[in-house]
């Protein structure tokens, strides 16, 4: 596979791990990470002017969402890029981390 290729997302073991997203995805992150920062800073601001608990609590649960969103983006990408890749070489343990990443994931 070519090194430049969009499907070479993740390094050689002996590398250090990183991922390739493309432009479009890449922004499409920042922007949903740039929200959520505004809306982190919302809550912090309803706090500090006393605002209803459930109205926080309401845009608490909004946030959390747009999280799992961007979570569930980067997953996506992972597993039919990475995993796949690493499955197709052979590295049954890609499997394992997924597994792990998923646990992590529902604990919230």
């Amino acid at each position: 596979m070519d090194k430049n290729s969009n499907h070479d997302h993740c390094a050689n073991p002996s590398e250090e791990r990183k991922s390739h997203h493309s432009n479009d995805v890449k922004k499409n992150l920042v922007t949903r990470l740039n929200r959520i920062e505004g809306q982190i800073r919302g809550i912090k601001g309803m706090i500090e002017k006393d605002t209803y608990c459930d109205d926080v609590i309401t845009q608490i649960a909004s946030t959390q969402s747009a999280l799992n969103s961007v979570a569930k983006i980067l997953l996506e990408g992972h597993l039919k890029s990475c995993i796949v890749d690493r499955i197709n070489a052979g590295d049954s343990e890609a499997v394992d981390e997924v597994l792990i990443t998923i646990e992590k994931l529902m604990k919230k």
